[in-house]
């Protein structure tokens, strides 16, 4: 099992919330269970959809190609947020992810909201200093206050990385692909 509450590791989880953790000498094979803050409940609300991909800045352009090739007239970005609030990453993320699809689309891209529209210009504005930005955001601050986080603002912060795309094959079982 991993989890964490308020950015920190629950009481008798095997692993927390870093990425450098889970790595497939870990979790090679295993079928994990994942609790979070913010992550869980947000999922747990659209777990209805057709079509349903976990992102991060790392796997933004697997997931952005995952997309592209469903062909779907609308898509729903959503971010997690932070305890019902907005959250400056979430919100870079998903301008990352639309700047994406709209350069690498072959059919039109429609922004519909004005989030959306405040996302893009968010990644504008910090896509030459990504790291930047994370340790800006509320949530990187709780981190830093929490202890030597850089190893994960570092992971976390790279862009276009990985070739997975998690995706949910049954409701709230998400599986790698």
């Amino acid at each position: 099992m991993l989890g964490e509450r308020g950015g920190k590791k629950i009481e008798g989880f095997d692993l927390g919330n870093s990425p450098l953790s889970v790595t497939k000498k870990v979790v090679y094979g295993k079928r994990l269970f994942m609790s979070t803050t913010n992550g869980t409940k947000s999922l747990q609300k659209v777990q209805n959809a057709k079509h349903l991909f976990a992102m991060g800045l790392p796997n933004r352009k697997a997931v952005a190609k995952k997309i592209i090739s469903l062909k779907s007239e609308n898509v729903l970005i959503l971010g997690s947020g932070w305890e019902g609030s907005y959250s400056l990453e979430d919100s870079l993320a998903a301008g990352a992810l639309a700047s994406y699809l709209k350069q690498n689309s072959d059919f039109e891209i429609n922004i519909l909201n004005d989030e959306l529209q405040a996302a893009l210009a968010l990644w504008d504005f910090w896509k030459n200093d990504i790291l930047k930005c994370l340790k800006t955001a509320t949530h990187g601050k709780r981190l830093t206050s929490l202890g030597d986080y850089e190893d994960d603002f570092n992971c976390c912060s790279e862009l276009d990385c990985l070739d997975i795309v998690p995706a949910q094959v049954e409701r709230g079982v998400i599986r790698a692909s």
